[in-house]
C-alpha cells in the first residue's frame, strides 16, 4: 500500500471519529435535562407575557396536627399587575380579591373580612409570580425534584425556599408543564407542616376580563378588620 494510501485512510479513519464524537457530544447534550434555573426562566418568560390568566381550581387544605383535609373548588383570575380574584364555589362562598393595591379576604362562615394593602399581606407572596409581580429567581432558592417521584411525569416540579424568611410559608413547590411552562399545580407548605394544594385546570391566557371582578364588597353585617 502506498503511503499516500495509508494516509488518505488514517484522514478517514480520523473525520469518521470526531464525526461520531461531534454527534455523539450533541445528542447527549440535547438530552441533558434543564437545569432548576432553567425551568425558572422559562416559567417567568411565560407570566411576564401573560396579561390575564383564568382557570378552575380545586384547593386541598390539610392541617397537619388533626390529619385534616378540607377541599374547595371555585374559578380563578389574574390580570397583571398586581389583580387577582378567587371565586369559592357554594357552600363555601369565600372569596380573595385584590385590585392590585388592597387585599380583601372575605370569610363567609364567619362574617367577617380581612381587608389590607396588598404590599404588607404575605398571602398572595407564594403567587406574586402569576400577577405579574415579582422574580421566581431572586425570590427563591430552588432546585428541581424527581417528577416521577412526585407523581407528575412529563413534566417538572420546581421547588422554591423564600431566600427572606416568611412566616406564611418555608417553601413552594411549582408543579410545571414541560411544553407551555405553565404552573399547573402549586403546593405551599408552612412551619406547621400545613399544606395547601392549588390545581389548575383548563387554563385561559390572554382574554379580556371585567373590571368589576377585581373588586368585592361584603354583605351587610360583615366585620372588617385591619390586620
Amino acid at each position: 500500500m502506498h503511503s499516500l494510501q495509508k494516509i488518505a485512510i488514517v484522514l478517514c479513519a480520523l473525520i469518521a471519529t470526531l464525526v461520531l464524537i461531534f454527534t455523539i457530544g450533541n445528542t447527549a447534550k440535547a438530552s441533558a435535562p434543564p437545569t432548576a434555573d432553567q425551568v425558572a426562566s422559562r416559567v417567568q418568560a411565560f407570566y411576564n407575557q401573560t396579561r390575564t390568566f383564568q382557570a378552575r381550581f380545586q384547593q386541598d387544605y390539610t392541617v397537619k396536627a388533626f390529619n385534616k383535609r378540607k377541599r374547595s373548588t371555585g374559578q380563578v383570575s389574574f390580570e397583571r399587575p398586581g389583580k387577582m380574584s378567587w371565586k369559592y364555589d357554594t357552600p363555601n362562598g369565600n372569596r380573595v380579591v385584590s385590585n392590585g393595591s388592597t387585599l380583601k379576604v372575605y370569610e363567609k362562615d364567619n362574617k367577617q373580612m380581612f381587608e389590607q394593602p396588598i404590599n404588607d399581606s404575605q398571602y398572595p407572596a407564594a403567587l406574586a409570580f402569576l400577577m405579574g409581580r415579582g422574580d421566581l429567581k431572586k425570590t427563591f432558592t430552588l432546585r428541581l425534584l424527581d417528577a416521577k417521584r412526585m407523581n407528575f411525569e412529563g413534566g417538572y416540579v420546581l421547588e422554591g425556599t423564600p431566600k427572606s424568611p416568611t412566616p406564611a410559608y418555608q417553601k413552594v413547590l411549582m408543579y410545571v408543564d414541560a411544553s407551555t411552562a405553565q404552573v399547573r399545580r402549586m403546593l405551599i407548605l408552612d412551619a406547621q407542616g400545613n399544606r395547601n394544594m392549588f390545581t389548575f385546570d383548563n387554563p385561559v391566557v390572554n382574554t379580556n376580563i371585567p373590571t368589576g371582578e377585581f373588586t368585592f364588597d361584603p354583605p351587610k353585617g360583615t366585620t372588617i378588620v385591619h390586620p
